[in-house]
């Protein structure tokens, strides 16, 4: 059977309920793991690993099965990307992107009775569209230039961290209004990459992920007509809908780096089991000490976003979580590289790239200055609306 036949029933068994999405990822992780080393070799995007899961119907795995899709919940799909990062950290932080498009308006359906995010969500169960996320270049204060005309916008932007740009059909993004009176707004859209006006530049050359194809996307003259904005915002300042974005988004994000770690432990559990002396059972213990930490954080992370109650605080909650995995994801990772020696050197035991790609966790929002000033202002009850 080939690997896309495989996928296929994969798919088929999860959409009819007797599969879940953890499953198929373990199911998948030979396949998946086949395609990432020369990815990783070559800084090529894993575009293979995305028609297997494509095919395996993980794409609509988070839409709400009344809307067509699996209806798996956001701790069913943390566990899958985790378990996807254990073979390949690029396929699973990639679609990580995707994922947490799919789930942030899956949410606000459920729990907020938004309809207005029905026919995305359709088309994402019916075509198997892939959304990518602008993240990395927007985040609260935004980016690029949104230019009034009549009947909607001309936007012009440039969007880095675009990961899966190769492969995705929506850019979900936003772009900067400014008013006469030099008042910024935020107005959130989603840019097809299929239009002329929308190109990649392949600019991804990096030190670990290297295969989430995390290239620049060039916005230049789009029209987006005002029925196509989503909603509009002050720019630098936190607005409801960012709180639910951060409190789903990021125990998903982070659920990656959390299955890197634990990759990168077992390998390294591997490679020393047959060493004995001190210095390594206490490596060995320092290691398990860190990633246990790393868990405890992620799995606290996933307890905040069970309360379904996104606001100022359940930011604050889950960006300490995304801190602590982070360190300790890094932590456990570097002694792992110690507790196996030289042999985590050389490329062939695939550790040394779960260390290349842990240290992503570094770089995502609210890097360590920012988190520490919200929880700090958090604590002496001052306002956070402006620290991001």
């Amino acid at each position: 059977m080939s690997g896309l036949e495989h996928a296929t029933g994969h798919a088929e068994a999860f959409l009819s309920g007797r599969q879940g999405v953890a499953a198929i990822a373990s199911a998948l992780a030979p396949i998946i793991e086949k395609n990432s080393g020369t990815a990783d070799e070559n800084d090529l995007f894993v575009s293979e690993n995305y028609t297997v899961l494509k095919e395996a119907g993980l794409v609509e795995a988070g839409v709400p099965a009344e809307l067509g899709g699996g209806g798996a919940s956001i701790p069913e799909l943390a566990e899958m990307l985790r378990i996807l990062a254990q073979t390949c950290g690029s396929t699973a932080l990639a679609f990580s992107m995707h994922t947490h498009q799919v789930a942030i308006p899956a949410w606000r359906w459920q729990h907020q009775g938004v309809t207005a995010v029905e026919p995305l969500l359709k088309r994402v169960a019916a075509e198997r569209l892939i959304l990518l996320s602008s993240g990395g270049s927007d985040w609260i204060a935004g980016s690029g230039h949104a230019k009034k005309v009549d009947g909607g916008y001309r936007i012009n932007a440039r969007k880095v961290f675009t990961s899966g740009a190769a492969a995705g059909d929506i850019l979900m993004t936003g772009a900067v209004e400014e008013a006469a009176d030099g008042t910024q707004s935020v107005i959130h859209f989603g840019a097809p990459m299929a239009s002329p006006h929308v190109k990649i530049e392949d600019t991804w050359r990096t030190l670990g992920m290297r295969g989430t194809g995390s290239n620049d996307v060039h916005i230049d003259d789009l029209f987006i007509p005002d029925s196509s904005v989503s909603f509009s915002r002050k720019a630098g300042e936190w607005h409801p809908v960012f709180h639910a974005i951060a409190t789903i988004a990021f125990p998903l994000i982070y659920a990656v780096y959390l299955g890197v770690a634990e990759s990168a432990r077992d390998i390294a559990i591997e490679l020393a089991k047959k060493k004995s002396s001190e210095p390594t059972l206490m490596l060995a213990g320092r290691m398990d000490t860190s990633l246990r930490a790393a868990q405890l954080a992620h799995r606290w992370m996933l307890e905040v976003v069970a309360r379904n109650q996104p606001c100022a605080e359940s930011v604050n909650e889950i960006m300490i979580g995304r801190s602590l995995v982070a360190r300790h994801a890094i932590e456990s990772t570097e002694l792992a590289m110690e507790l196996a020696g030289g042999a985590a050197f050389y490329r062939e035991h695939g550790l040394e790239r779960r260390f290349r790609d842990v240290q992503g966790a570094r770089y995502h929002p609210m890097q360590p200055w920012a988190q520490a000033r919200y929880a700090g202002a958090m604590a002496l009850g001052q306002p956070v609306t402006t620290i991001f």
